[in-house]
């Protein structure tokens, strides 16, 4: 995998090394010509199967089943940011997007107000995968599934699970009962993998404004449309 720097590979690398290929890709021992050029040689895996090759409700259950086996203590002297420092970068861009946009207003405010109360009292800090959605876990031969990708960082589970929460948004909104089924996945998943339901809505509605808004900011006004729907729906 060739990652540019700002994709930070070492962290990658990092987090990789410390699961050591439980639920998660195995990195390899670079050689001498892969050291230092933030390229990650990797386990070969299967990337033309994804979970999003699977029927929703399967898709969704293997995933949680991958995602649970991330969820491990920190590396000591580890080089991760916190869940509360990467989301208050992103708060700063949200704030900017509303002042841009009056209209995306109450949904930022309602998104800002959640994090504040969530990172006043986070109840753990676990290595986390950062970006975990079922088109990141590909099948391999180890094992059935392997996820791929991360952006390590160490916080609660809760606010690694709200990424899952939305998968296939698209999908959601384009048909009838999307608001109710997105609910409803926000009280199974949080039942599956025994996370607090109130933590799960908050971070899901967090995260989805965050990225409806960035992607607005950057020119993909469908994919922003679709996350700030799913938003509203929460």
């Amino acid at each position: 995998k060739i990652a540019p720097p700002p994709a930070e590979p070492e962290r990658e690398r990092a987090a990789l090394a410390h699961w050591n290929g439980w639920g998660a890709v195995k990195p390899l021992e670079p050689d001498a010509e892969l050291s230092g050029s933030g390229a990650l040689l990797l386990e070969r895996l299967h990337h033309e199967v994804s979970l999003r090759s699977l029927p929703e409700a399967k898709a969704l259950l293997e995933a949680a089943g991958t995602l649970r086996r991330l969820w491990v203590e920190p590396p000591a002297g580890h080089p991760f940011e916190t869940v509360a420092e990467r989301t208050g970068r992103q708060a700063g861009a949200m704030r900017a997007a509303a002042e841009a946009d009056p209209a995306l207003a109450p949904l930022v405010e309602a998104a800002l107000a959640a994090r504040t109360e969530l990172v006043a009292a986070s109840p753990e800090l676990l290595l986390l995968h950062g970006n975990f959605r079922q088109s990141k876990v590909l099948a391999g031969e180890r094992a059935p599934w392997l996820t791929v990708g991360p952006e390590p960082l160490v916080g609660e589970r809760a606010y690694d699970l709200a990424r899952l929460v939305r998968d296939r948004a698209e999908d959601l909104v384009a048909s009838p009962g999307g608001g109710a089924t997105a609910r409803r996945r926000v009280k199974k998943l949080a039942e599956s993998l025994e996370v607090d339901q109130a933590r799960l809505h908050g971070w899901t509605l967090f995260r989805a404004v965050e990225s409806g808004t960035r992607a607005l900011t950057e020119g993909r006004r469908q994919m922003g449309e679709v996350n700030l729907e799913f938003a509203g729906w929460l």
